[in-house]
């Protein structure tokens, strides 16, 4: 006959033979007393729902229940108790042992933050001996998940037909091998959203993969290079850049002299700020740190994100695939479960990597024309599909 378990506060205790029967063999629970052990009310669900345990006696005093009331009980009691269940059961069917991230629970001090509900030892190994494979975070499809300390959890998304999609975030890192100083005698003309240097060096474009060349079939134009407002600030900032002239926007659509207008980096960050609003300065932070990397940056607007990456540029014309595909986001940022799944199925569909740039950078900072992006604090978070 199997034992009944019985309600204590938050947890189910099981006495008998219950430690050599659960703990020591399965890995469910933790040891108290003699042989008597305490599961968490996930834990003793799963049970149940096996068969394991003959019911379970509630705090109110009575007869034992079965999995259907427990079930229900417990989803009335305890947060967001269906979806861990499905997580707890699927990965138990896959092989391995969990114990509740909570203290006193075994692997509790493993868990990386608060948000974890559960950490997953390595397969076959037990919560005595085992090391901790995946500290599993449950959300379901409709919640948000902070960016915050994301880095080293495993997302286990559970969406609303109970279909359950793993995630692995894990701290980025992104480095280049792209070997290109561009000249320091560039001159623009700024436009609405964008710089065109006239007569620039072959080499701009070629080997440092800055711009887009003005051509076209029958052109009668040489040297014309079109340049993105991030990549000129970026320029402008590094005094390699300077403005010849300047648009005044869209007011009148006259051209001032550049002499009377503030320093060439100061101003195209100011039309940037015009025309995308604060994610330009977090754009520009990314831009450069990862051109300090010695990667190369391009528009990533194909892909629905903000940069695609190359590691390695030697010549436009032998041009690798892009590896990273860069979502920038402030450190606060929530995802919704459905925007992550796009972003990291896209990502993988098109073989890059989806790398998410967490900057504070926003355009409450002073405008010195893009110097202070050199020492803003980037965190990287790489996101990918899991299989356990």
């Amino acid at each position: 006959m199997q034992p009944t378990g019985h309600l204590r506060g938050d947890a189910v205790r099981v006495g008998g033979d219950a430690r050599q029967r659960f703990y020591d063999a399965r890995g469910y629970g933790r040891p108290l007393d003699g042989d008597e052990i305490a599961l968490s009310r996930v834990e003793a669900a799963h049970l149940l729902f096996r068969g394991d345990l003959s019911g379970i006696t509630l705090s109110d005093g009575s007869d034992p229940v079965g999995f259907e009331r427990f079930f229900v009980a417990s989803a009335a009691a305890a947060d967001r108790f269906a979806v861990r269940f499905l997580v707890y059961s699927d990965l138990r069917d896959r092989g391995f042992y969990l114990s509740p991230a909570r203290e006193p629970w075994p692997g509790w001090s493993d868990a990386p933050g608060d948000a974890v509900d559960f950490v997953a030892y390595e397969r076959g190994e037990t919560p005595d001996t085992g090391n901790v494979k995946y500290p599993i975070q449950v959300v379901g499809e409709r919640e948000s998940v902070a960016t915050a300390g994301l880095a080293g959890r495993t997302l286990a998304v559970v969406d609303e037909e109970s279909d359950i999609t793993y995630f692995a975030a894990e701290e980025g890192r992104i480095d280049g091998a792209t070997d290109y100083d561009p000249p320091a005698d560039l001159t623009g003309a700024l436009l609405a959203d964008r710089v065109v240097v006239w007569d620039a060096p072959e080499s701009l474009y070629e080997h440092g993969f800055y711009g887009r060349p003005l051509t076209g079939r029958a052109a009668n134009v040489e040297g014309a290079l079109q340049l993105s407002l991030v990549e000129a600030a970026s320029l402008a900032a590094d005094g390699r850049l300077s403005l010849t002239a300047s648009v005044a926007g869209a007011d009148d659509g006259s051209e001032t002299d550049a002499s009377e207008t503030p320093a060439a980096a100061a101003r195209i960050v100011a039309r940037g700020r015009d025309v995308e609003g604060e994610r330009f300065d977090r754009r520009l932070v990314v831009y450069r740190r990862l051109r300090a990397a010695d990667a190369v940056p391009k528009t990533g607007f194909k892909f629905g994100a903000d940069f695609r990456t190359y590691l390695d540029v030697e010549t436009v014309e032998d041009l690798p695939h892009s590896e990273h595909l860069v979502r920038v986001v402030g450190p606060d940022h929530e995802f919704s479960p459905r925007e992550l799944s796009l972003d990291v199925r896209l990502a993988g569909g098109v073989r890059k990597e989806m790398v998410f740039a967490l900057t504070a950078e926003g355009n409450d900072h002073p405008g010195d024309g893009g110097n202070a992006a050199r020492d803003a604090d980037v965190e990287w978070l790489s996101v990918d599909r899991l299989t356990p």
